[in-house]
Order: C-alpha cells, then structure tokens, then sequence
C-alpha cells in the first residue's frame, strides 16, 4: 500500500471516529471575538469571558481613549467582531468614525447602562470651580446624550462624566452588562460568563469595603488632592475624598490662566494634601502648580488606561487598589 493511500484511510478513520484533532488556530477560531473600547473595559470583557472569548482593546494601555485617533487595524477587528463594547456618555468621541469605517452592522453594547451618572458642570471643570454635582438616573442622561451620535458629540462629554469605572460600585454594573451581552451572544457560554462574572463580583465589593475602609482612616479635613483631568468624580462620590483638577474630564481641553489662578487660589483655601500626576496626562501643568503652592506631587494616579502588564496596574483591581493606596498615604501624609 503506498504511503499517500495510508495517509488519506487514516484521515477518513480519525473522520469517521470524530477524533480529528483540530489546530491551534483553528480552537482560536470558535472563540467568541470581542472588541472594547479602551483597556479597563478590556479587562472587564476579559474576566467575564474567560477561555470563551477573545478580547481585542483599541485603545491599551497607558493610552489616552479622549484624543486616540483609530488605526486601519482598528477597523478590521471591529468588522470581525460578534461583539462590541464601549463606554457610552460621549467618552469615545472618534467611536462612530470606527464603525462606519469598519462595516460593521452589530450591536454596540454600552456598559454604563444602568448606573447613575454625575452630572457635570457646564464648564467641565466643576471639581476645580468648587461646583457641586448632581447624581441622575441613566435614562434621564442617556437620553439627554442620545440626542446626538458619539462622533457628533466628539470630545464634548455634555452633561455626563463618562469615568463611571471610578468606582468599584459601578464596576459592578458593568460586569453584569458585559454577562448579559455574552450570554445573548453566546448562549452556550452563559453558565460560564454567569460563573465567572459572580466570582469577579465579589471580589469588586471587596475591593469597595477596602478603598472605604482605607479612607475612613483618614483625617475628614485631609481628604483633598488635585489631578491633572477631571477623572475621578465617582472615586469622590463613593469613596469622599475631594478632588480638584485644571482640566475638564476631558484630556483634550487645555486649562486657562484664569482656570489655574482659581485653582492655586482654592488649593491654599482648602490646604489640599497632596498633587497627583496621571498615566495619560501631560505633567508639565501639575509640576507648574506644585512649584506655585509647595504642594508636594504624591505620584501618578492611573484614571482612563490600565499600566502595561509589568507595571503597578495591570488590570482593573490592581489599578484602584494602587490608586488608593498612594491617595490614602498623601492625604495622612505618611
């Protein structure tokens, strides 16, 4: 018998016996493919999906999702996509470019659906202004914001701050939306997805009691920091701790001569304890400030993007337990 004819009855019997091994490409390619936005919601999508779904990030780490200009690659994983998540509230200005680019016709699922948005100033600056946010229901700033497209909207988050993931409450949320989303997708991974986003759950409420905990040791009168963008407006809804910033939550608008005189003028008044670079954000304005107030830089905060796998915040736990850590320490001033 020749070889070629042993090789071709060997194949037919491992076909008949359904024993065909398959490749390694070829396993990748039953997996549910998904793309996120920016890194922390990759993470998410990631810890949700677990061995089932493959996770594409546009925007990774340590980069600055409110100015990314999209690449061609972009667009070729989004049309290979079963599934897309994004933040919503205006925080992905250059989102509907990437879609139309890429051709692709599925459902965008917004994970910020269902938690309670704070509502900025007009200004943008409200934190550093002294301007007290309000608290309002998703439908009522989802609606507001639905009025335009996410690329009519570009870099103008109106009304909404879109870094609801400052808050380990509202990260929360998010995994239940991105469970449900692969569940619909996928529906034989649901028990998986269900399962995994249950584990992760807990350990973000026990992330939640750590940050609070960890605060409530510090001082009321002490619990003030600045920031380079307006990031953190949830961390200081849940977690009282006041922050100011030059900047707006977006990164792309510039702070005035007038925003930064008002600031140094508050950050004397209110005896703020510590200045905070971030992973995304210029330092040269935060430096200037320090310089101006003897306000000491405590260390670089991670707002909008996860650090690179070796450094202090990989994944989304490890950010905000690094980011609690250094604001809770400047602000006891240990």
């Amino acid at each position: 018998m020749s070889h070629s004819l042993r090789s071709l009855l060997l194949a037919s019997t491992l076909v008949v016996t359904g024993v065909v091994a398959l490749s390694p490409s070829a396993w990748a390619d039953t997996k549910l493919k998904a793309v996120a936005s920016f890194s922390i919601l990759g993470d998410f999508v990631s810890r949700v999906g677990g061995d089932r779904v493959e996770v594409t990030t546009i925007v990774g780490p340590n980069g600055d999702a409110h100015v990314y200009e999209p690449k061609p690659a972009d667009a070729k994983a989004v049309a290979a996509a079963n599934v897309v998540f994004v933040n919503g509230l205006a925080f992905e200005g250059w989102l509907d470019r990437l879609v139309d680019a890429s051709g692709y016709k599925g459902t965008l699922i917004k994970t910020t659906d269902g938690i309670e948005i704070e509502k900025m100033a007009e200004e943008g600056h409200g934190h550093a202004e002294g301007e007290k946010k309000e608290v309002h229901a998703e439908g009522e700033a989802a609606h507001d914001h639905d009025k335009k497209t996410e690329g009519e909207a570009g870099h103008d988050h109106g009304e909404s701050d879109p870094h609801a993931w400052q808050s380990a409450v509202n990260a929360q949320i998010y995994v239940k939306n991105i469970a449900t989303a692969l569940c619909a997708a996928d529906a034989a991974g649901c028990d998986t997805y269900k399962t995994n986003a249950e584990a992760y759950i807990k350990e973000l409420a026990a992330l939640d009691a750590d940050i609070k905990a960890a605060v409530e040791k510090v001082p009321a009168d002490r619990r003030s920091v600045i920031t380079s963008h307006d990031a953190f407006g949830y961390f200081e809804h849940t977690y009282g701790v006041k922050f100011l910033a030059p900047e707006g939550v977006s990164t792309e608008s510039e702070a005035s001569a007038k925003d930064v005189a008002k600031l140094i003028e508050q950050i004397r008044e209110d005896k703020a304890a510590a200045l905070f670079v971030e992973n995304i954000s210029d330092p040269r304005l935060i430096e200037q400030i320090s310089k101006e107030t003897g306000v000491k830089i405590g260390g670089a905060l991670f707002s909008d993007a996860l650090s690179d796998k070796d450094g202090p915040a990989p994944t989304y736990i490890d950010m905000m337990r690094h980011n609690a850590k250094l604001l809770t320490e400047a602000m006891a001033g240990s």
